[in-house]
């Protein structure tokens, strides 16, 4: 007798429901949202709350968690939920959230990634990090605290980074007997300030994250509460793909698909709208119009595709369209500008340098961009409009933006696809700010090229020379202005067409009215930088002798030049050598205290690091440096 067919069948069966479930799975929408606040607001507590409820824990998982919260938790021999989420030892010593932690989990209607984002005011740029992709914020109020600085702070950047689904959950209703009254009075004082800020509405809510009052299921502790559990708001509230698919069609190019001679096609992420074969498209900067023929996935063509799919699009016909280039509906283009106003959230320790280069990476595109002096600084606890100079760590402000070419943008309060992007420095590759572009600059429309017919390549030609830039750059005394002196006087000898710019003659006229500040330094540069580029359009060798600390700014002038117009001559003097000779002075005043911001005493200088040529001073005379730059020039 063959007892084995029952086996079988109970096997399909099983198999069957398993791919019934993952099918079901993986098409469960996905909502991304933050818990914010103040410090031991609740926040990790609260998720870890949502994960064991959810049955997201393996038994592993329960067991080293009632181990860890006998050892170092804070619920005494209770379960403490926040070490699900806290796994940064310091975070477990000191019971505080540092990082960002990122947590999955499912219920049977929607999918989530929960960022628990910590409250400390030192740690806000991880908040910002956090809150940058979420559809949701869950703020969180100490219940025997109230509203506090941190509340505003995180509630104002959730709203400033386009979180427009607000959840105020009024945390630990426990340790005050569950009581209405202090309750209504904390959701009253937190409206007046979303008023202020522009939150139209939010979801208040009385919950205990460590008890469970309101998080999964409704509480008895709170009958005068008819609103619904925390995890029923977050699986029907709705989400901004879902929004973003009623809007005109944007999507960003990620990369040209070209796997044979028969295919192209322009990959990328759905930013908002719907496409179908035969839409009119039209590709920005180049302002190219087509339409479309297919629209190709992994899976297959599709007969429509909405925001929030990955998709490969084919044109009719063969425009120029690459990375960074965003399409669009033909009758609805986006904007395309090259200078802004923007909201900046300053991220890094050192301080913004206005007029220093920066990469912008908006959507798929990267380009440089300068950040102008702020308008103004926003403080996030009052929202009054204060002047800055510049942005310090966690410091807001507002400042234009000019980048080195068009690009295509929309408002962030419109796509924050399209108008949120980040800085990153160019040396050190790190990101240094978040932002918001608000509008394009009046002039970056009417501000145009002219076309002129007489070519810099005719003005050289002139000349009967080749334009370069001798960019002298070392300590104050190292010999610069000496060096440059000596060499324009050969190259005049041997009929070149030269102009020298020296960096105390400039101050007295171009530059007077900066001062040697970090900030004024690189825009002392930038001016520099700009002429030098104009005089090489005539055709002439510029030197120039300037401390020029930074090497960030001589990297911006030497992208400013066409390739090899720029040479770096790098005059190398040791800072005892150079305060020795002392000519000028400067380094008596600065070592008295009388001279500020001075370069090698209390302000840095970056060596060049490939320079074109290095100038030893103690082992070379003026003169003999003069002829090898001269030679290296002309050979």
């Amino acid at each position: 007798m063959d007892n084995s067919a029952p086996s079988y069948q109970a096997d399909a069966l099983i198999a069957a429901d398993i791919d019934a479930y993952l099918l079901q799975h993986q098409h469960k929408s996905l909502l991304r949202f933050i818990t914010c606040g103040s410090v031991d607001d609740g926040k990790s507590t609260l998720i870890g709350r949502l994960l064991y409820d959810s049955k997201m824990i393996f038994e592993d998982q329960l067991a080293a968690l009632e181990a860890d919260s006998k050892r170092v938790g804070t619920q005494g021999q209770n379960i403490d939920f926040a070490l699900l989420v806290d796994g940064l030892a310091a975070e477990r010593e000191q019971g505080i959230t540092i990082d960002v932690a990122y947590r999955f989990f499912a219920t049977e209607k929607r999918k989530f990634i929960v960022a628990d984002t910590p409250g400390h005011e030192q740690y806000t740029r991880n908040m910002v990090t956090g809150a940058s992709t979420a559809d949701l914020a869950i703020i969180l109020i100490d219940a025997r605290k109230g509203v506090l600085t941190q509340t505003r702070r995180h509630s104002y950047l959730a709203y400033l980074i386009g979180i427009r689904n607000i959840v105020l959950a009024v945390n630990k209703m426990d340790l005050i007997g569950y009581d209405q009254a202090k309750y209504d009075a904390i959701v009253a004082d937190y409206a007046a300030f979303a008023k202020s800020i522009g939150i139209v509405s939010f979801t208040p809510m009385p919950i205990s994250g460590f008890v469970g009052d309101n998080v999964t299921a409704s509480s008895t502790n709170t009958p005068w509460y008819s609103g619904v559990p925390l995890i029923q708001h977050l699986e029907t509230v709705e989400l901004d793909v879902t929004s973003a698919g009623t809007k005109k069609f944007r999507m960003p190019v990620q990369w040209v698909n070209r796997p044979n001679l028969d295919f192209r096609g322009f990959a990328g992420l759905i930013a908002s709208g719907s496409i179908r074969p035969g839409d009119a498209i039209r590709v920005l900067p180049s302002g190219k119009t087509s339409a479309i023929t297919r629209i190709v996935t992994l899976d297959g063509d599709l007969e429509t595709a909405v925001a929030g799919q990955s998709v490969t699009l084919c044109f009719a016909d063969e425009i120029d369209c690459s990375r960074g280039d965003v399409i669009t509906a033909a009758d609805t283009p986006v904007q395309v500008a090259d200078q802004f106003e923007a909201t900046i959230v300053w991220m890094a320790d050192e301080a913004l340098l206005p007029g220093r280069p920066y990469w912008l990476k908006l959507g798929t595109q990267t380009v440089t961009a300068t950040i102008h002096a702020p308008k103004y600084q926003v403080n996030v606890n009052t929202l009054e409009h204060t002047a800055a100079k510049t942005l310090e760590l966690n410091g807001i402000g507002v400042a234009n933006v000019t980048t080195d070419r068009p690009i295509p943008f929309e408002p962030y309060a419109e796509n924050r696809t399209l108008g949120g992007f980040i800085l990153i420095d160019k040396l050190s590759n790190a990101t240094v700010a978040a932002g918001m572009l608000n509008f394009s600059l009046r002039r970056s429309q009417n501000v145009h090229w002219q076309a002129l017919d007489v070519s810099r390549e005719t003005h050289a030609g002139l000349k009967n020379q080749k334009p370069a830039v001798l960019w002298f750059t070392g300590l104050s005394g190292a010999g610069k202005s000496t060096i440059a002196n000596l060499v324009e006087k050969r190259l005049v000898r041997m009929n070149r067409h030269t102009f020298l710019l020296d960096g105390d003659n400039v101050r007295h006229g171009l530059n007077k009215d900066l001062g040697f500040t970090q900030a004024d330094r690189v825009e002392n540069i930038r001016r520099i930088g700009e002429v030098a580029k104009l005089m090489t359009d005539a055709g002439l060798i510029v030197l120039t002798a300037f401390i020029s600390p930074f090497r960030a700014e001589r990297q911006m002038v030497r992208d400013m030049m066409a390739p090899g117009e720029f040479i770096e001559i790098f005059v190398d003097t040791p800072l005892a050598d150079a305060e020795a000779r002392d000519v000028k002075g400067l380094y008596k005043k600065a070592r008295a205290g009388q001279l500020k911001n001075f370069t090698g005493i209390d302000s840095p200088y970056e060596p060049p690091t490939a320079a074109e040529l290095r100038i030893d001073t103690m082992k070379m005379t003026p003169e003999e440096a003069a002829d090898l730059i001269v030679e290296t020039l002309i050979p």
